[in-house]
């Protein structure tokens, strides 16, 4: 039996209950507000007139996760060559619901650390974190195996929370559960 399409009413709880998660990830992505607010859109438009080919054994966060993957894609190739991405001094964005996912005091130092991580650490991390995929539904997702997606999260916490104790955003070696990083007694 053919997969059932996506119809208006279902798309539109996907993109109210998605749009906060969505935007994060490609504000991290990118680092500016206006990009990823530009990617968000797409991503949801890509997804709306493709909604014929969704496939109901995959959760529709990674579904919206992956569209939003090539639209940032798309994105750097449009970019000139050899831009910094993403901006270490970013403003904070403003959010595209009326709740505002960037209040906490460690958005700009963590967007400075992400700028930091290899792009593909970086994406990964963001997957599993800000994405809220499960490690193998971003495995699989990426195309990689399930021991490098378990490596890039642990290295990208790691790196980061060293960072951040640089930097002295977190007093005593205490992060946040919102950073998903490890709390670490010296």
């Amino acid at each position: 039996m053919p997969p059932r399409p996506v119809i208006g009413e279902q798309f539109n709880q996907w993109v109210a209950e998605h749009v906060t998660v969505l935007y994060r990830v490609a504000y991290r992505l990118l680092g500016n507000s206006h990009a990823a607010e530009d990617v968000l859109q797409d991503t949801f438009r890509s997804a709306w007139t493709s909604r014929h080919l969704y496939d109901q054994t995959r959760s529709e966060r990674a579904w919206l996760l992956a569209i939003l993957r090539r639209r940032v894609a798309d994105h750097w190739r449009k970019r000139q060559p050899r831009e910094v991405a993403p901006a270490a001094n970013a403003v904070e964005p403003a959010a595209p619901s009326e709740a505002e996912p960037f209040r906490d005091e460690l958005s700009a130092a963590m967007q400075r650390g992400l700028a930091k991580l290899p792009g593909e650490i970086r994406e990964t991390l963001l997957l599993v974190v800000v994405g809220e995929l499960t490690h193998q539904e971003a495995a699989d997702l990426q195309g990689i195996p399930l021991g490098t997606v378990l490596s890039r999260v642990s290295r990208g916490r790691s790196r980061l929370r060293d960072f951040l104790l640089e930097e002295g955003r977190i007093p005593g070696g205490e992060m946040s559960a919102k950073t998903g990083a490890r709390n670490r007694h010296d």
